[in-house]
């Protein structure tokens, strides 16, 4: 029904009017009971195989939403409601923002892909938070922090942002994810150069304290292997909890998609079934590194159970859909969770920790 006809009528408007309907429809949906119990009944799907311990946090599944569809923190009841196993909402930043002009948002439908560069508009960490401390959901939550759209704050200005935005998010999450690699903001880039992350991490003095709440970097798909690397080895020398692999890409190469839409669209971050190879490799080379002891987060073009499959198999321990759900609707929860389940049973398989890594 959502190919055929919601799909349809949302893909009339463009790309963020579409998903301005769709977030508060799900708003709305949020905070009506019957409309939480038709989803549950029409989408849920739960199976002890896929319920898993990471962080000490109890997971019912490994699909989660990731960042950027909810910014604001309104609509976790009804994404729980739809059987996610989790949330993480945000980008956060120390201040409000409403982002960069319009257009920034642009569908790629040979590519079933977006190109964005929303530029982290949100309502600001203590406004989203204080929302947060209200709702009512039984699953974890995870925000996401980002640096303020605002290329005035740099340098130590910049971390005292970062560190504002992170003491806010502990009153709530039950992990936070630090995004060091935000492609769409009028800086590109923020702290992917070694020098600037180390900075960072020693601000938020993750290392230091053995109360904090697990704190996650979420890596672009378009770094090296050795620039990866040389991420990680100082990620995992400030005790980094685990990591989000990835975040969306600058590269355009390998599209479908006509050069000179690109052209027209111009900069922005690309998400969906083009990165799907990408974060794939580099989830392989993040659970190498670290023998498979860290905790992965894999995002970027999952929307089938076979690229789930692939990001499990490559070192993922948890999941994170966007994209996926734009163009096949909420009933991709239920079509992955179920066809991890169904291969578990045609393997032998009793607990997703089972399916084997490569």
């Amino acid at each position: 029904m959502y190919k055929s006809l919601v799909r349809q009528l949302l893909f009339n408007f463009d790309a963020e009017k579409a998903h301005d309907i769709t977030y508060r429809f799900a708003e709305i949906a949020s905070g009506s009971s019957i409309l939480k119990s038709i989803a549950k009944a029409l989408y849920s799907y739960q199976s002890p195989k896929l319920s898993q311990q990471v962080w000490g946090l109890n997971f019912r599944n490994p699909v989660g939403l990731a960042a950027g569809f909810d910014k604001n923190g309104k609509i976790p009841a009804i994404m729980e409601a739809i059987g996610m196993g989790y949330v993480e909402v945000g980008s956060i930043t120390a201040n409000s923002s409403t982002g960069n002009p319009k257009p920034r948002c642009f569908r790629l439908p040979k590519d079933q892909a977006l190109i964005n560069r929303m530029g982290l508009n949100n309502d600001g960490a203590k406004t989203i938070v204080k929302r947060l401390q209200n709702k009512s959901i039984s699953f974890p939550l995870g925000i996401n922090i980002a640096k303020t759209h605002d290329p005035q704050i740099m340098g130590d200005e910049a971390i005292r942002d970062y560190i504002f935005s992170f003491k806010e998010a502990k009153e709530v999450a039950d992990y936070i994810t630090i995004n060091i690699s935000c492609p769409n903001t009028t800086e590109g880039k923020t702290f992917e150069d070694p020098a600037a992350l180390t900075e960072l991490l020693d601000a938020l003095k993750l290392r230091d304290d053995a109360s904090i709440v697990p704190s996650l970097i979420k890596f672009s798909p378009d770094l090296s292997k050795d620039n990866l690397l040389e991420l990680l080895e100082i990620c995992e020398n400030h005790r980094v909890h685990g990591y989000v692999v990835s975040n969306t890409s600058s590269d355009r190469s390998s599209l479908k998609t006509e050069y000179k839409k690109l052209k027209k669209i111009g900069k922005g971050g690309l998400s969906g079934p083009p990165l799907a190879s990408k974060s794939t490799e580099r989830i392989r080379w993040i659970s190498n590194a670290t023998k498979g002891q860290k905790p992965i987060i894999g995002v970027g073009g999952i929307n089938s159970v076979e690229v789930a499959l692939d990001m499990i198999r490559a070192g993922a321990d948890l999941l994170q859909i966007y994209t996926g759900l734009v163009y096949e609707g909420p009933g991709l929860v239920k079509k992955i969770n179920k066809g991890l389940v169904d291969y578990m049973d045609r393997h032998g398989l009793e607990s997703i920790h089972q399916i084997p890594k490569e």
